[in-house]
């Protein structure tokens, strides 16, 4: 074991129990374990999806995101539509309460309903454990808000989440708390792959096809396959795996210093797993023109995906590459792998994608898998590519896939006067 991987601070990740739909109840007066709520649009009729059920209708089978018509026929239910300014003010009277035991600068917003917290430097303060920490954290939480929280511990952001998502919904106080010893025990048995944070459906069905069914599989797979087959991401996921974490708070609070090139893009209709790729292709070709215009080269890529607006959520994720580039093939590549990790099978309705840790190219880099014949066959496309739409405009030359109806890119050229910004 390499020490140097296992950093041990007291995290706590700290989510509220069914938010939404405990705001509602809260707001009303009402138990949110004892009332059959649903928080959904009706307007949108039988196939809404409900963005949150109370705990009472999760104890019956109910889960918090599903279509109105595959709640059973038996459940009687009540239905209320979603008000956020309420749950805003809500997350910011408990993150308050966060901020009375811990500084800025130590805890993490993740979500709206969900927080990480270092409490290392302060449990000498308090004399208390980060057990008996949390116990009071929560308590209190209850007391001045009515909402239910519940909470993992563990010696890195990684563990603490999973401790919180895996066990702690099992204990009355709903508190659990792994160490690295629980590694074996604990972390290795989850199955599916997908109730493992960071992990997403498409991203275990890619896993699924390496005979990766379990966690402990994953841990002890080659890492270097996993490099192969996703990148750096494959070496995250072997790292995770294994309960590596090195991340820290404070790198969720550091400004990015470079410069760096982004777009997004709101879409005009619901898409899924499968048309988004075509609008991912057609943003990077974008994004890659122009770096190469400017003579950039990107060594970040980030992939954001917003949901549609009923369900009020999505992600964005980065990735840093072991070499710059600006080939639109690799970044295409990398964004969807992160697709892939992340998606949950939702309805999409905006994609951004960002390049960073800008550089100046100075020449094709290469590693040991590369071949520069290749290489510098795409750069010399691009570059004939790039010039023709410069001087003709962004529509003189489109890929065939632009004309399928999915396809945004020719209006979307058009709107923004067909030259290169």
């Amino acid at each position: 074991m390499n020490d140097n991987l296992y950093i041990n601070r007291n995290i706590m990740c700290i989510d509220l129990k069914s938010f939404f739909a405990s705001c509602e109840c809260v707001d009303r007066g009402l138990d949110p374990f004892k009332v059959p709520l649903v928080v959904a649009n009706r307007k949108q009729g039988n196939g809404a999806i409900t963005l949150a059920v109370t705990p009472y209708l999760k104890a019956q089978g109910v889960p918090s995101r599903t279509r109105l018509y595959n709640i059973p026929e038996h459940i009687k239910y009540t239905i209320v539509p979603p008000r956020m300014k309420l749950y805003i003010a809500k997350s910011k009277e408990v993150i308050g309460i966060y901020l009375d035991y811990v500084s800025a600068d130590d805890l993490h917003a993740y979500s709206i309903d969900e927080c990480f917290l270092d409490v290392t430097n302060y449990l000498k303060l308090y004399k208390k454990t980060d057990y008996e920490l949390a116990e009071e954290i929560l308590t209190k939480i209850y007391q001045k808000t009515g909402l239910t929280a519940t909470c993992g511990i563990g010696p890195n952001l990684l563990l603490a989440k999973v401790a919180m998502d895996i066990e702690a919904k099992k204990y009355k106080n709903g508190i659990a708390k792994w160490t690295y010893e629980d590694i074996k025990t604990k972390l290795w048995h989850i199955s599916p792959l997908s109730k493992m944070w960071g992990i997403g459906k498409r991203m275990e069905k890619n896993l699924n096809i390496l005979n990766i069914y379990t966690i402990g599989d994953l841990a002890n797979y080659d890492k270097n396959k996993l490099k192969d087959k996703f990148g750096v991401m494959g070496l995250e996921l072997w790292n995770h795996a294994n309960g590596i974490d090195l991340s820290k708070i404070s790198d969720y609070k550091m400004q990015a210093k470079d410069k760096s090139y982004s777009h997004s893009q709101v879409l005009f209709k619901d898409y899924n797993g499968e048309n988004i790729r075509l609008i991912i292709s057609e943003m990077v070709d974008l994004l890659t023109i122009r770096l190469r215009t400017n003579n950039k080269q990107t060594t970040i890529i980030g992939l954001g995906i917003s949901y549609s607006k009923e369900i009020q959520s999505g992600f964005y994720h980065t990735l840093k590459l072991d070499a710059a580039t600006d080939s639109n093939k690799e970044i295409n590549k990398v964004c969807n792998i992160i697709f892939d990790r992340y998606y949950n099978d939702l309805p999409i309705r905006k994609v951004s994608i960002c390049c960073g840790g800008l550089t100046t190219k100075k020449g094709i880099q290469l590693n040991l898998f590369d071949e520069y014949s290749n290489i510098q066959e795409e750069a010399k496309i691009n570059e004939t590519i790039d010039g023709i739409k410069n001087k003709y405009g962004k529509n003189s030359l489109i890929k065939a896939s632009s004309l399928l109806p999915d396809s945004t890119a020719i209006e979307r050229n058009t709107k923004i006067g067909g030259h290169h910004e």
